[in-house]
């Protein structure tokens, strides 16, 4: 196979999105920072720009900040050079990453031969002095440069990364309270899940979950296995114009004006029960990027539904593997991940549906990261009300409360911001039929029984 010399054959397109690559993957970074020099490039803009990113990684061990760049660039003084490096650090920054890691690969694999080339340049003056050993050294250096480098988080090194605002990328749900308690949001690599009871609002929150996102200009790939795909968009329509999913049919107009000012984008694929597996989650995933519509998040309705890829005898442990897989999935993907769950029979009565009310396997919320319950009696579903219990959270509070005010026509839910005191919940716990009967009561009620047998 035939390797280029210069990387200006590979034309100035692949140099900006190696130094995009650089700019966002600090991997990559860390990997080819022995073997990186600015000289490789052709462009002046480039070489600047790489100099800065070298000499911010060697100092901070994190890839530069926009901000700091624009900083630096303010202190160029030749003003045509300026103008370039802010057109290119533009270009590199708007550079598509669909082909990121080729642009990767092949980039690493250059600096390597370059090295490997002035390795054996420098061997022949060596091999003259009879310096074997200093060859045989230069030549194995040559050959590891470039190898991954990533061991992990380097505690000491990795400061900046920890306190960067960037670092988990959370996305904002719709509820200010639910956001402050995850910092922001659920974030690369987390599993949120939401319990509730059958017919209690479950996917109507995830409804809101993706339209906050789409709102504020996420891609969202949202798996439907319960409803259809037709279904589940108009709930959206619902969401996005606040008119009934049953009268939004006759205001067709008003919806597409509603969708034509979102700046995200929405992706419904229904899949039927208990057919598909989390790879053929993460199958779509990838048709979805390689099409050039990668998501930011996903929503899945729901996980229970979905198939394991290994048969076990009992059912339980079949969806502990598929929330594992589902939290892996999100992990590997650096995505993050919403779905809902069904609680058991006590738990659906129940005014705050706890953790160990879990239908199937309690291991649910252990794997996830953030897990909350969604509780509505009879009367909360004539009322409109209901109560969100902080059930777990990795990033904050857990174990509080809090009254919501819920839509199931729109999707529209209010999560009040104040926790429920226990005098709240007490008002909020079901009556038993028979907590105000006296042994008076129940003896009238018996001779009354009797008598009425004894007419017959």
């Amino acid at each position: 196979m035939v390797a280029f010399n210069k990387l200006s054959v590979y034309g100035l397109g692949f140099q900006t999105k190696v130094i995009s690559s650089l700019l966002k993957n600090k991997n990559f970074l860390l990997n080819i920072r022995d073997v990186l020099t600015p000289d490789y490039f052709d462009n002046q803009a480039h070489q600047w720009l790489v100099d800065q990113i070298i000499k911010y990684f060697d100092k901070y061990h994190a890839t530069p900040t926009l901000d700091t760049l624009h900083i630096e660039v303010k202190k160029i003084d030749n003003d045509v050079l300026k103008t370039s490096v802010v057109e290119q650090l533009k270009e590199a920054y708007k550079a598509a990453n669909e082909d990121a890691e080729y642009v990767e690969a092949e980039f690493s694999n250059f600096c390597k031969n370059q090295q490997l080339k002035k390795a054996l340049l420098t061997s022949v003056d060596l091999l003259q002095s009879g310096m074997y050993d200093d060859i045989r050294h230069l030549i194995d250096s040559a050959l590891k440069a470039g190898m991954d480098k990533n061991i992990g988080h380097e505690y000491t090194k990795d400061v900046e990364d920890r306190y960067r605002e960037e670092y988990r990328k959370p996305i904002v749900t719709p509820w200010a309270v639910i956001n402050e308690l995850l910092q922001g949001g659920l974030g690369e690599g987390d599993f949120g899940l939401i319990f509730g009871g059958p017919g209690g609002g479950k996917s109507w929150a995830l409804i809101a979950l993706g339209a906050a996102a789409v709102k504020a200009g996420y891609n969202v790939c949202h798996y439907t296995l319960e409803l259809s795909e037709a279904y589940v968009g108009k709930r959206y329509d619902a969401c996005f114009t606040n008119i009934s999913v049953a009268q939004v049919q006759e205001h067709r107009k008003t919806v597409e004006t509603a969708i034509e000012k979102l700046p995200g984008n929405l992706i419904i694929k229904e899949y039927p029960m208990g057919k598909a597996t989390i790879n053929t989650i993460e199958s779509h995933i990838q048709k979805c990027k390689d099409l050039g519509n990668p998501p930011d998040l996903v929503l899945i309705d729901y996980v229970d539904l979905l198939r394991a890829t290994r048969i076990s005898k009992e059912r339980k442990e079949e969806i502990d593997d598929v929330y594992v897989a589902t939290k892996g999935l999100a992990r590997e993907l650096k995505i993050p991940i919403w779905s809902v769950s069904q609680v058991n029979r006590a738990g659906a009565n129940d005014s705050v549906i706890e953790g160990d009310k879990a239908a199937g396997s309690y291991n649910k919320m252990m794997i996830t990261d953030f897990a909350m319950s969604l509780s509505r009696r009879r009367q909360d579903k004539a009322s409109g009300t209901g109560r969100f219990h902080i059930m777990k959270n990795r990033y904050g509070m857990d174990g509080v409360t809090y009254a919501a005010v819920i839509d199931t026509s729109t999707g529209h839910i209010h999560i009040d911001t104040k926790e429920m005191s226990e005098d709240d919940m007490e008002k909020e716990k079901p009556v038993k039929l028979n907590e105000n009967f006296d042994t008076f009561d129940r003896d009238i009620l018996k001779k009354k029984f009797f008598e009425l047998n004894n007419n017959r």
